[in-house]
């Protein structure tokens, strides 16, 4: 009973501080209330197309082909006669959803939606739909019903093609783009005809929002450098020609239609985008009709960016954005409010407006962010204890009247220009000032976390030490004889107790999240109970001054090093995979230092081998970047002769029936058949056939059959492990595209020799029986009530486990290299 109530604990506490992680840090930013910013007066569109295209880079986007010509020749043309060009930057995560989030409604995603996979809405937003009369928006069933389903009013409309088209194994994934422009055809054949339609597309304060799928999913099945992924943006092009002429053609060249070319999110040139390469975060932004500025000859004093040296524009002015300021472009065009939780700034360099104009919507643009800035520190006020808070110093109420009185006496004398800069600086001020009342309980929070995680580990140091080890055996009954009054039970609680109280009341007062109260008080509980037993870490420190004469062991400053060292390796393994190739070759000469004659010499030439060949892969590129299937068929090979030798060897030294050894071989031709689906699919897949139906049978088969399996395996460890190992072997080569393979074999055997080197080590000073004679039947008492005190070789046993855990998890990889393809 009192083990389950210590894993029940132990569970509650781990759930907390995991769960504090998202509550803390993925909370979402936005904030409600606002009273609308009117953009324009004067707006000189009264329509808006958004073209999206989907996973587009700057750089193939930009750049000439290799016959010196434009991939989107009307689009070049536009830039040179037209309209205003420039680079849109995105943030992490370059994902479509924050993305769109992004451009249509003005703030970087909300990151509280990553709990949902970046899919729905966990806080109703505003955005440029929402403010507009009608949106008809086509595209993919994941981007439209976001904005669709936000949205005050059924004023958005989709279209949206089925879930099915969305096929990476696809030959060509263009016909998805195509499929939208047919569409847009259609509706506005369907405008000249039904009347109710026909009142809908005159009104003003429309937007089209055209998203285009198949660049992004060419891209991913075929790589940025493809030629499909090349030929999908030259379609791209010709679809936009197409659309804007159908639409200037069905308005009749009235020159209220305003135009956005731009992308979500760019692209790795392994096909992958999620993280902040330039290749991901850099996205084209064209922008022309009515309201946008003509082309501008470039500044001779103008730097020169790195990333469009072959883009031969750089005789026209370039004008780059965040991407969040293209909600707010957007809006003023059309006359719009801006969207309510925008905090983007208004790009006035793409408009075609005088400088009064410029001046009156950037300063509503200021007013709008500003908005979201004073109801955030009512809010952290109101939650606050006024002899407590501390509001930010650099935007105080009497500093926003100064600002907005200023602003407001230059408009009126018509220095706009100075009128231009107070308003970017209140803007700027005003963005600081949200970020520092979004982040406000986040030290104090980290506090009562981080003192919450320390008090759970001296916990379970208590525990090891009174449980585990012979330390406090002797001592425990003697101790309330001289304990100090300060340490006593009842203070101790009576102590605590009163300091819980205090905090309950003051996290009542100030009406604060039921979380907060389970931050604090967590530590409270943590800390009187690692008090109550303040006499197991005096006994520790005692029994060391009685194990040495200066008070301190040896080998227990060594281990503790040695402890700090391999921290240090792991905390850096996070940053920089190469540390954990020095992790491994450390690990694989320490038995050869410490300890040769405690080890079989064919055992620690192996784990040594083992380690060595491990640490290679760490310095090796992450995988995803190519494919190299012929790696993937050498890994299956190696895995099925290890595999048949392995039950071979089993054979010879157990007892245990043929019958057992049967499915052991049933699981070597899975792992056979595996490596057959892998290299057929990727095959199939280069030939432009899809993949083929069968492997995709295959593929579901032999995922059921791995998971049943190992529950028929042997009662011995050797055998269960075996049988585990195999099980999991096919569905990982399934999952290889290069050489990860290899990596998860070798650290097979690695883990293989880890076993049999700890045997040695324990049979050589006579702890543990022989690891081969472990069954997983029961035992007879004797064996049941036999205890063993844990020394310091645990130690570093539990830092092999968890070093070994991180090179499973980032040896072929790291965090970026596993984002969503």
């Amino acid at each position: 009973m009192r083990t389950w109530a210590l894993i029940l604990t132990g569970l509650f506490v781990h759930i907390i501080l995991f769960y504090s992680i998202f509550d803390i840090y993925f909370t979402s930013p936005l904030v409600h209330g606002m009273t609308p910013q009117v953009s324009s007066e004067s707006p000189p569109a009264k329509r808006l197309v958004l073209f999206v295209a989907d996973g587009l880079r700057a750089d193939k986007f930009f750049e000439m082909d290799s016959d010196g010509k434009s991939r989107a020749p009307y689009l070049r043309t536009v830039i040179e006669e037209t309209g205003a060009w420039g680079v849109s930057h995105t943030r992490v995560p370059t994902e479509s959803r924050p993305g769109h989030v992004a451009l249509i409604a003005g703030f970087y995603e909300d990151v509280s939606a990553v709990a949902k996979g970046w899919k729905e809405n966990p806080v109703e937003f505003d955005s440029v739909f929402n403010e507009s009369r009608y949106t008809w928006s086509w595209g993919s069933p994941d981007i439209l019903p976001m904005f669709s389903k936000g949205a005050s009013g059924d004023h958005v409309l989709t279209d949206q093609y089925p879930s099915e088209l969305e096929d990476f194994a696809d030959s060509d994934s263009s016909k998805l783009d195509t499929w939208v422009f047919d569409r847009v055809k259609a509706l506005f054949e369907r405008g000249r005809s039904e009347r109710t339609l026909t009142e809908q597309l005159d009104q003003d304060k429309i937007v089209f929002f055209f998203h285009l799928l198949g660049i992004d999913t060419n891209g991913h099945a075929h790589k940025p450098h493809s030629r499909e992924y090349l030929e999908n943006i030259r379609l791209v092009d010709r679809g936009i020609k197409e659309i804007t002429e159908l639409i200037e053609d069905y308005y009749n060249n009235d020159g209220k239609t305003a135009y956005l070319m731009t992308a979500d999110h760019g692209m790795t040139d392994w096909g992958s985008h999620g993280a902040g390469h330039p290749h991901e975060t850099l996205t084209p932004l064209v922008a022309w009709g009515a309201g946008v500025r003509s082309p501008l000859t470039r500044p001779e004093t103008s730097d020169e960016d790195p990333y469009s040296g072959d883009w031969n524009l750089r005789h026209l002015m370039r004008s780059d954005v965040e991407q969040a300021d293209i909600a707010p472009l957007m809006a003023c065009l059309i006359g719009i409010p801006y969207p309510l939780n925008s905090v983007g700034t208004l790009p006035i360099d793409y408009l075609n407006f005088d400088d009064r104009q410029k001046s009156q919507s950037l300063y509503a643009n200021a007013r709008q962010i500003l908005s979201q800035y004073q109801i955030k520190m009512e809010q952290k006020k109101q939650t606050t204890l006024s002899m407590t808070f501390r509001p930010y110093s650099d935007l105080t109420p009497v500093i926003q009247a100064e600002m907005i009185r200023s602003i407001n006496k230059l408009n009126q004398a018509g220095d706009y220009s100075a009128a231009i800069n107070e308003s970017k600086t209140l803007i700027h001020l005003a963005l600081r000032g949200l970020s520092y009342y979004q982040t406000y309980d986040r030290f104090f929070l980290g506090v009562s976390i981080a003192s919450g995680f320390i008090g759970w580990t001296l916990y379970i140091l208590v525990l090891v030490v009174k449980e585990h080890t012979d330390v406090v055996r002797v001592r425990v009954k003697l101790v309330a004889l001289d304990q100090p009054v300060l340490l006593g039970r009842k203070f101790i609680i009576g102590g605590y107790s009163a300091v819980g109280a205090l905090v309950f009341i003051l996290l009542s007062v100030q009406s604060l999240p039921w979380t907060y109260y389970l931050y604090c008080l967590l530590p409270v509980a943590l800390w009187t109970v690692v008090t109550l037993n303040w006499y197991v870490l005096w006994d520790c420190y005692q029994r060391l001054k009685e194990a040495s004469p200066t008070g301190v062991s040896v080998n227990l400053c060594l281990t503790v090093v040695m402890c700090i060292l391999g921290l240090e390796i792991l905390v850096a393994g996070f940053f920089y995979r190469e540390v954990l190739s020095v992790g491994l070759v450390c690990m694989g000469v320490l038995p050869l230092i410490s300890s040769p004659q405690r080890t079989d010499k064919v055992v620690c030439f192996g784990w040594m081998l083992s380690c060595l060949i491990l640490a290679i892969f760490p310095m090796m590129p992450v995988v995803g970047r190519e494919t190299n299937y012929y790696l993937v068929g050498t890994a299956g090979v190696l895995a099925i002769i290890t595999g048949v030798l392995a039950v071979h060897r089993l054979k010879n030294f157990t007892t245990s029936s043929n019958h057992t050894y049967s499915t052991n071989y049933i699981q070597i031709v899975i792992t056979a058949l595996s490596v057959y689906v892998v290299l057929s699919t990727a095959s199939s897949i280069q030939r432009k056939q899809g993949l083929p139906v069968v492997n995709q049978i295959f593929s579901w088969l032999i995922l059921g059959v791995s998971l049943v399996i190992p529950v028929l395996s042997g009662t011995g460890v050797l055998h269960r492990l075996l049988t585990i190992t195999l099980a999991y072997i096919p569905l990982y080569m399934l999952l290889s595209i290069s050489h990860e393979g290899l990596f998860v074999v070798n650290l097979c055997y690695l883990l293989y020799f880890w076993l049999h080197l700890e045997d040695r080590i324990s049979r050589h000073t006579g702890q543990i029986r022989q690891v081969g004679s472990v069954d997983f039947v029961p035992s007879i008492p004797s064996e049941i009530k036999q205890q063993r005190h844990l020394q310091l070789e645990d130690v570093r046993r539990a830092f092999y486990f968890v070093f070994l855990m991180l090179t499973g998890f980032f040896g072929t990889g790291n965090i970026a290299s596993i984002n969503r393809m």
